[in-house]
């Protein structure tokens, strides 16, 4: 069994372990098609993808994709730590432009879905940090979107300055320029 708990963004949910435990350590599911689908979550993750960063403050996101490549994600850091960002680019969405972060690390096992219309980034807390993705779709390069980390229609609060990050992630443009 999995525990879903409602994210502050709709959609959005923290995804705990419930482990069985015997002198060996634990058991536990991390994900179940049957199960995220009961949750209203779906459609079934297919991809699996891994990104190891081996500096702390690095920086990767906030990407997205849009139609009809959109995602639907599955974050979990598997070694290490990060603070995990999603935001709400959703035009419709009550929660426009609000965002929700939270520690992901390897002790907490706890992991993210990210539904479709949402950026997704993270920064590092640890040097080493792992994480590995499900996604619900393949990556469209040409799908592939992206806005900039310290955009102040966000004002997220990182809590640590990003000293690596791609050019792309840091050349993102403003959602507001030109307006």
């Amino acid at each position: 069994m999995i525990a879903f708990s409602e994210a502050p963004l709709p959609g959005v949910y923290v995804v705990d372990l419930l482990p069985s435990r015997d002198m060996r350590g634990f058991f536990a599911r991390s994900y179940s098609a049957d199960e995220f689908a009961a949750q209203g979550l779906g459609p079934p993750l297919s991809e699996c993808s891994v990104s190891y960063n081996a500096r702390k403050a690095t920086l990767r996101g906030l990407h997205f994709q849009v139609a009809p490549h959109e995602e639907h994600k599955l974050v979990r850091c598997t070694a290490g730590a990060i603070f995990d960002v999603i935001v709400d680019l959703r035009t419709g969405s009550d929660h426009y432009r609000r965002w929700f972060g939270l520690e992901l690390n390897a002790e907490n096992r706890r992991a993210l879905f990210v539904p479709p219309g949402c950026a997704h980034g993270f920064v590092t807390l640890t040097d080493h940090s792992e994480v590995f993705y499900m996604i619900s779709v393949a990556h469209s390069p040409a799908h592939a979107r992206g806005v900039r980390w310290n955009d102040p229609a966000f004002n997220i609060e990182w809590p640590l300055q990003p000293q690596v990050m791609a050019p792309r992630d840091a050349d993102y443009p403003l959602l507001d320029a030109g307006a």
